[in-house]
C-alpha cells in the first residue's frame, strides 16, 4: 500500500474518533450546565475545552452553553467538531482508491450536512447537532467494517480509531482525576464514554469511583476502555510487520511502546489505581502521542517526524496537555 494512503486511513480513523467523541462529551456537558443549577458555568466550560486541548479566550470572557458550543462544535479552528469532519473528509478524498464509495460518501453527506445542522442546533439547542454527528460517526463506522477487506487498508484505518480513542478517554479521565471519590461528576465521564449502560450492567448499579476509573481504563470487554483499546492497536501494528516474528522483544518502537501500555495497565492492581492518577493519564497521553510519531516514522515519512500543529498542514497531532 502507498505510505499517502496508508496515512489517509490511519487519520480518518482519527478525525472520525474525535468527532465522535467531542461531540459525546460536548453533549453530556450541555446537559450538565442546563440542569443542574449549581454547577458554575464558566469553570465547566473551561474544564471542557481544556480535556479537549482548545485554546479557551481570556480569563475576562464569561464562557456559557453557547459560547462553548461556538468554539467545541462550530469553530473553524483545530480541534472542533467541524473541523475534525472537514478533515476526515479531506483525507478520505486523496484516498479514493483505498476506500469504499459507500464510506465515502457518508463522510461528503456529513459534511455538506453541517450548515443544516449547525443551524437545527441553534434554533433547538446542542444536542441536535451533537446527535447529528455521533448518528453519523457511527454509521461511518459500521460502513468502514462492513464494506472494507481486512487488509491493510483496514488495518491503518482501526490503528488511527484505536489511538484516539486511547487519547481521548484519557483526557476524559484526566478532567475527573482530582475530584472526590464521591462526586457525581464521575457519572459525567460514564455517559461521555458511552459507558453509563455497560458500567450499571456490570456493577449492579453501584456508583463508585474506583469501579469507574476501572472500567474506563482496565475492563478487557467493554471495546471504549482504555485496555481493550490499547490491545487493539496492538494487534494492528502486529498484522501489518509482516516480517517473521523476532526472537527478541519487539519489532518496531510503535509496538513496543503499546506493548509497554498494555502490559502496564494489564497487571495494576485496582486497589492503588486512583493512586497517582492524574501521572499515569499523562503517561498514557504521551505514549499515544510517541505511538503516533513512531507509526509515522515506519510506514508514512521517509524522513524525521514533523510535528504539524494548527491549521499547517492537512493532519495535525494535537500537541497541549489538559492542566
Amino acid at each position: 500500500m502507498l505510505a499517502r494512503n496508508a496515512e489517509s486511513l490511519f487519520w480518518i480513523g482519527r478525525y472520525v474518533e474525535r468527532a465522535e467523541y467531542t461531540a459525546r462529551i460536548l453533549d453530556v456537558a450541555v446537559h450538565q450546565l442546563l440542569e443542574d443549577a449549581t454547577v458554575d458555568p464558566d469553570r465547566t466550560s473551561r474544564v471542557l475545552l481544556r480535556v479537549l486541548g482548545i485554546e479557551p479566550p481570556e480569563v475576562e470572557q464569561e464562557l456559557d452553553v453557547w459560547s462553548v458550543t461556538e468554539l467545541v462544535a462550530f469553530g473553524r479552528d483545530g480541534g472542533s467538531i467541524v473541523d475534525s469532519i472537514g478533515r476526515a473528509r479531506e483525507n478520505a478524498r486523496g484516498a479514493r482508491e483505498v476506500t469504499s464509495t459507500e464510506m465515502w460518501e457518508c463522510l461528503n453527506t456529513t459534511f455538506n450536512g453541517l450548515a443544516a445542522a449547525e443551524r437545527a442546533a441553534r434554533a433547538l439547542g446542542p444536542h441536535q447537532f451533537c446527535h447529528y454527528i455521533t448518528d453519523r460517526a457511527a454509521m461511518f463506522v459500521g460502513l468502514s467494517d462492513s464494506t472494507l477487506s481486512r487488509d491493510d487498508g483496514y488495518r491503518f484505518l482501526l490503528l488511527g480509531r484505536s489511538i484516539e480513542r486511547v487519547d481521548m478517554t484519557v483526557r476524559l479521565l484526566h478532567s475527573r482525576a482530582g475530584d472526590r471519590t464521591s462526586s457525581p461528576a464521575w457519572v459525567t465521564v460514564l455517559r461521555s464514554a458511552g459507558a453509563h449502560d455497560p458500567y450499571l450492567r456490570t456493577h449492579r448499579g453501584v456508583l463508585d469511583a474506583n469501579q469507574i476509573a476501572d472500567f474506563i481504563l482496565l475492563d478487557r470487554l467493554f471495546p471504549r476502555s482504555v485496555f481493550h483499546s490499547l490491545r487493539v492497536a496492538e494487534a494492528c501494528l502486529q498484522e501489518l510487520d509482516q516480517r517473521p516474528n523476532s526472537r527478541f522483544a519487539a519489532r518496531h518502537e510503535a509496538h513496543r511502546l503499546l506493548g509497554r501500555a498494555r502490559s502496564e495497565l494489564e497487571f495494576l492492581p485496582s486497589s492503588v489505581l486512583l493512586e497517582d492518577l492524574p501521572s499515569r493519564l499523562l503517561w498514557l497521553q504521551q505514549t499515544c502521542r510517541e505511538v503516533g510519531e513512531a507509526v509515522a516514522l515506519q510506514y508514512f515519512h521517509a524522513e524525521s517526524w514533523v510535528a504539524w500543529t494548527g491549521l499547517h498542514g492537512r493532519n495535525s497531532e494535537r500537541m497541549e496537555e489538559p492542566a
